[in-house]
């Protein structure tokens, strides 16, 4: 065992090792016990049949449910997470200026779009587009879209300030004493490290915004992908309830992992770009920060150290 795990914990002994393999097996039986009952229930209601879930393959399911919900879906969710980072942006860097009058409106914006339930900002945000005579043909995708955009942005905006707030102290007093803006020091200096902090945050919201589209075609009929399969078991190609849940199930693991995948890769790529930006410090960029200090002195100074060690 190696000298950080035996720190943390003492290392099991022999009843112990004994007890650990007894709790395994006991919970790998319970759970092909479960597994089995399920698997029994369904053939006793014969949701296993072939019949069942081979009308999911056949091309007018495709065509008249599967793509046109998937097309709303991805519209939506697509427009959702445009808008919301760069709202949760603004809003997360308002919330960290020094100006009380930026500061507070942003801080009470946040605390209550984030408190509010995403299913009561979409229903609100319908009456709101009908009272102001939207076609009820866009209503649906303008309630939705609104609705994932005002809670959603609220959440992104605390996932900024905290990745903001930390980065070492130090990052930003550097950046002061080299005389820069505060807004130079946001931009320059705090969020393009943070961002790669905030990275699983935001893809965890991002993953959020995907699924509760679906809140959306329950409370404002909007054809998403769930909405639009609802009714397919009692269509023309009568796939049974299980078969339709489960397609739905796997085409939301397969957008989601899409992205979590996305978002992987481009924290990967941040973290080597970071490694290998090039920087090479000159001795003009010395002189301009600190004048009167050269390059060649520093040099002198760190050689001669080295010949008095």
């Amino acid at each position: 065992m190696s000298q950080q795990a035996s720190v943390l914990y003492d290392a099991p002994g022999p009843r112990a090792k004994q007890r650990n393999a007894i709790y395994t097996v006991l919970f790998v039986a319970a759970l092909a016990l479960a597994a089995w009952w399920f698997i029994s229930e369904l053939d006793a209601r014969n949701q296993l049949e072939a019949e069942s879930w081979t009308p999911l393959l056949e091309a007018g399911v495709w065509t008249d449910f599967f793509i046109p919900g998937l097309l709303n879906t991805l519209q939506a969710a697509f427009l959702s997470i445009l808008i919301a980072l760069p709202i949760g942006a603004l809003l997360g860097i308002a919330r960290l200026s020094e100006h009380a009058w930026i500061r507070w409106p942003a801080a009470v914006w946040v605390e209550f779009f984030r408190a509010t339930p995403v299913l009561i900002l979409m229903l609100f945000s319908r009456e709101l587009y009908r009272m102001a005579g939207v076609d009820s043909e866009i209503l649906p995708l303008y309630a939705v879209v609104t609705g994932l955009v005002l809670y959603n942005g609220s959440v992104l905006a605390e996932v900024v300030r905290a990745g903001i707030l930390s980065l070492p102290r130090g990052q930003s007093e550097a950046a002061d004493a080299l005389g820069m803006r505060r807004s130079q020091v946001m931009t320059s200096v705090l969020l393009p490290q943070a961002v790669t902090a905030m990275l699983p945050a935001i893809v965890s919201q991002l993953v959020v915004i995907v699924k509760d589209t679906a809140i959306g075609g329950a409370v404002v009929r909007f054809e998403e992908v769930i909405a639009q399969l609802r009714p397919l078991p009692t269509s023309d190609y009568r796939p049974s309830v299980i078969a339709t849940l489960t397609a739905i199930a796997i085409i939301f693991i397969i957008l989601n992992f899409i992205l979590t995948a996305f978002a992987n890769w481009l924290e990967r790529w941040l973290r080597r770009r970071k490694k290998g930006t090039g920087a090479v410090v000159t001795t003009d960029m010395v002189e301009e920060q600190a004048p009167g200090v050269r390059l060649e002195d520093t040099e002198a100074d760190v050689a001669g150290r080295k010949d008095d060690g």
